[in-house]
């Protein structure tokens, strides 16, 4: 019998990642989930990817990186989440390089492992403008892994998937039930009550909502 490939999966407890996860086991996948503690604010969603990656992965790393050190983000630092809806351009919830970090930590595990596939849940249609959710940027880090590692320079290659980059929030929502996923278990909110209630009011609320409603499902959103 053909052993099962291996993929890492980002996995950071939002909608979009397990819906990713989901995708990547439908494909037949053994699931690495890569978590990263990266001392966000909505630090609901770090226990929330626990809940998803017992179920949906076969080995589960929540690997601290503490970017508050940096800052420059409403997710690192002390500037508010915006609450007055999604405007264009690139707000201030962007986490400078955060998917270009992400996913170097996750081409360093799937190298180690003997995993030549990675899944990121990035998507280029509704989402609130952030330069590393589009195609450009994930074509050209998969051609930075093929040329920054052993694996890629001694002739094998990595793949990164973005099954997710064309849905909007309303097809994600879709894909989640038909996968038999529980939305609920995914937070999603930037700005969410201690008790881990989403706001409801900023830029992943909004577009979280808007694509229960598109999809015409139920939001098992818990909000304030």
């Amino acid at each position: 019998m053909r052993a099962r490939r291996t993929a890492v999966v980002l996995l950071s407890g939002g909608l979009d990642s397990m819906v990713c996860a989901g995708l990547a086991r439908e494909a037949g996948f053994s699931v690495l989930a890569l978590t990263i503690d990266y001392n966000q604010r909505h630090r609901a969603e770090l226990e929330a990817a626990k809940t998803i990656a017992a179920q949906l992965s076969d080995r589960h790393i929540v690997l601290p990186l503490d970017l508050r050190a940096f800052g420059g983000s409403a997710l690192t630092g002390d500037m508010a989440v915006p609450k007055e809806g999604v405007a264009p351009g690139i707000p201030v919830t962007y986490v400078p390089a955060r998917n270009t970090i992400f996913l170097s930590l996750a081409l360093g595990w799937a190298e180690a492992a003997g995993a030549r596939d990675l899944f990121i849940g990035v998507n280029a249609l509704d989402y609130s403008g952030y330069p590393d959710c589009r195609p450009e940027f994930i074509s050209g880090f998969e051609a930075v892994a093929n040329l920054a590692t052993k694996a890629g320079v001694e002739g094998d290659s990595f793949t990164i998937h973005a099954p997710l980059q064309n849905m909007s929030k309303a097809d994600i929502a879709r894909e989640a039930a038909r996968l038999g996923l529980d939305a609920g278990l995914s937070h999603s909110c930037y700005d969410p009550a201690v008790d881990g209630a989403a706001c409801g009011l900023c830029d992943a609320c909004r577009l979280r909502a808007k694509g229960f409603e598109e999809a015409c499902l139920p939001d098992p959103t818990r909000y304030q």
